[in-house]
Parts: C-alpha cells; structure tokens; sequence
C-alpha cells in the first residue's frame, strides 16, 4: 500500500468512532499539556529571572556577611560572622591590583511616607554610585545620584513602581520629598516595573547614597562589597582570589578557616535558581508522564478491541494481497494519528495555560515546545499501538476470513 492510502484507510478507521476516539485521547492531552504548560512557565520564569530578578552583569562578584543561604545551618554559622564595613571597602579598593570598581550596598526595611500616604515596609537600599554598573537598573523617568551627592551625603532617591503607585498615585514623583523612616529625601529618579517573583514584588524599593542610608537609616556599617574586575569575566575567578585574600588577612583567618564572608555572583545566583526550577520540572514531568502512560495503556486497549472488531476486514485485506508489514503500518499509522491529534489539543490547551499563567508569571510559549509536545504525544501513539499492530499482522488469513 501507498503512504496516501494508508493515511485514507487510518483517517476513515479513527471517524467511524468519534466519541470513543476522544476519549481516548484524554490522557495524551492532560501529559501534552502539562508538559508544554510546565516547559513554557519554566523557561520564562528563568528568563525573568536571569534578566530582571538577578540583575548582576556576570563580571561582578558581591561579598557580604551572608552570601548565599541554602540551608539553617549555613545561616546560624553566617549570623556569626563580623559585619562588613566601609572601613573594608576601602581597603580593598586601595589595595585590589585587578579590580577596575569596588563598591558596596546596605539594606534595611523601613516604612515610606508622602502626605497622608504611608507603605510600612519598604526595602530600602544604600549605594555608592557605581552600584549601577553593577547592577541592570532600568530608569523610566529622571536619575541615579552622582559622586557629589555621595559625598556630600545629599537626601535624594530613586523609587520603585510600587512605591510610586501607592505614595504618588496621580502626580510625578520627580522632585518632591518623601519621608523614609521620618527622614526627608528628595525622589530624583524613577524605576521600570519587575513584577512579582513567587509572590515577592520586585518594585517595593527605595535606592538611596550610602552615605546617606548610614548617617540616617542604619548606622551599622552592615554592607555588601561588589567588585568588577579589569578583564571582564575572563578575570572573574582571579580578582576574586584576591579580594578573597584581603578579606581573610582583615579577618586574620588561618589558610585552614573557611571564608568569614559570603559570596554573591550572577552564576551562582542562576545556579541556585535552576537547582529550585528543575526539582519544580522534575515534579510537574513525572505528573505528566503518568498521564501520557495512562494514555497509552488506553491508546493499547482500543488497538486490540479495533483488531478484534476488524478481523474480518483484516482477513479480506490478506487474501487481496495486502502484506503482513502493510496491516502492521496500517494499525501503528492509526495509533499515531491517533495520538499525533491528541498532541495538537494538549499544545492548544498548554499554551493557553501558559498565557492564562502569564498573567502572574512570566511565561513563554517557544515553537521548539510545540514540536516537543506533538513529538511526545506521536511517540506515545507508536509504542502504544506497536504490540496490537503486531498481533494484527500475524493474523492467519483464512481464520480471519472465517471470524464472526
């Protein structure tokens, strides 16, 4: 038989049961679905995250009291350890040979006030002036403070869009004065939205000179250092090892201690973020896998009812010359059109998800996962129908003739 006739007689086989076809194609929807909808919100969320959540360009690298925290154990060892100080910052600008800018940052959360608008808890932060080299701030409207400002310690801020919407709802913020934690400071520049990630805003901030944050917002000199080396991110490991030694010699660590300081770098940040991201596919794939077994347990048992409500269709086939390898494409050909249509819903259906998720997640639907979904759902079909398709070509013309 030719391919065009196989394909007639498979489509004219899988229309004579309409309902019975659908609903065997449940399974292979809810897996192909899944898959694509998981895919989808998976790969835009680590875009997001890489591009606006993280937010380092990958030469720069960030020590601080704390680092990266994965488990209680390494956050009580962390709390032990002695604050960074501006005091250190210095010295390792002074003192780094590969560094082409050291800076440093401090956090605090504290509550912001316009007129008789208030926000309790907003994450306010202190920079030195080339933290926005080191970090992918976007600026809608107005500035970052200046190296006079820092010096000076001058009271001016960039707020983000959420801290905007709820204090300055109907008016520019550029210019007035807000109060942060009863200080007044003057807002010279506004921030593009992030969004929220896994429920945190990424907009509830307030960029501030450290000079500033210090005399005004915490007096402790709890800072993270970030360093840029002259080479790029060719020479990434190699300043790092420096400042790392800087560091322990301030420190007065034995070579056998472990580092009193954390480390942050944009790869380890992605590190971390793939690690929590693939155990999330790992769980949504195995809950999708289940269902396209199911589906083709079902695909399997419809097969062999088919076979058995055929025979005599398979018997004349035979004796008119039809070949054993001709019944067996037949039936496979069927169970992957089969399968190959369930696929095209579950992609419809998975990208709907993932547009419905887009609206709380970043999400995005590449034609690389359509391919995948459709290829799955065809696999499916074919290993499903390949032991029925088997039995039907073994069939013995003459006593498929004689079956009633």
């Amino acid at each position: 038989m030719t391919l065009p006739e196989l394909f007639r007689v498979s489509s004219s086989a899988l229309t004579r049961h309409k309902l019975r076809a659908f609903l065997t194609l449940l399974g292979v929807i809810i897996g192909v679905a899944t898959v694509v909808g998981v895919v989808s919100v998976i790969s835009g969320l680590n875009t997001y995250v890489k591009d606006k959540v993280i937010g380092l360009n990958p030469d720069i690298v960030i020590f601080d009291k704390y680092g990266i925290i994965t488990s209680r154990e390494e956050w009580l060892l962390a709390r032990k350890r002695k604050d960074l100080t501006l005091t250190d910052m210095e010295v390792v600008r002074r003192e780094c040979r590969q560094c082409q800018e050291v800076g440093a940052r401090g956090d605090r959360r504290r509550p912001v006030k316009y007129e008789d608008h208030v926000l309790a808890d907003v994450e306010i932060q202190g920079h030195t002036p080339n933290m926005a080299s080191a970090q992918n701030f976007d600026i809608v409207n107005g500035r970052y403070f200046t190296e006079a400002e820092y010096n000076q310690s001058v009271a001016v801020a960039v707020i983000g869009w959420d801290v905007q919407d709820e204090l300055f709802p109907n008016v520019d913020p550029v210019g007035r004065t807000m109060k942060v934690d009863g200080y007044p400071v003057k807002v010279i520049g506004t921030l593009a939205k992030k969004g929220s990630v896994m429920g945190q805003s990424q907009d509830n901030v307030v960029y501030m000179p450290l000079t500033v944050f210090h005399k005004h917002i915490a007096p402790t000199e709890d800072i993270g250092i970030f360093i840029k080396p002259r080479r790029g991110v060719e020479g990434v490991a190699a300043t790092t090892d420096e400042v790392r030694t800087i560091l322990r010699s301030l420190r007065k660590t034995g070579y056998n201690g472990d580092d009193p300081f954390g480390l942050v770098t944009a790869e380890l940040l992605q590190t971390l973020w793939r690690g929590i991201s693939a155990g999330a596919f790992l769980l949504m794939i195995l809950i999708s896998g289940i269902s396209l077994i199911v589906g083709a347990i079902v695909i399997a048992n419809i097969m062999f009812v088919s076979v058995v409500e055929r025979t005599k269709e398979i018997g004349v086939r035979r004796a008119l010359g039809a070949r054993r390898k001709d019944i067996r494409r037949q039936f496979l050909l069927e169970a992957a059109l089969l399968s190959s249509v369930g696929g095209v819903i579950g992609v419809i259906f998975g990208a709907l998800i993932a547009f419905a998720v887009k609206q709380v997640f970043p999400a995005q639907v590449r034609p690389s996962f359509i391919v995948l979904g459709i290829f799955v759902a065809t696999a499916t079909g074919l290993l499903a129908g390949w032991i029925p398709s088997n039995q039907a070509s073994k069939l013995p013309p003459v006593e498929a003739l004689r079956y009633e």
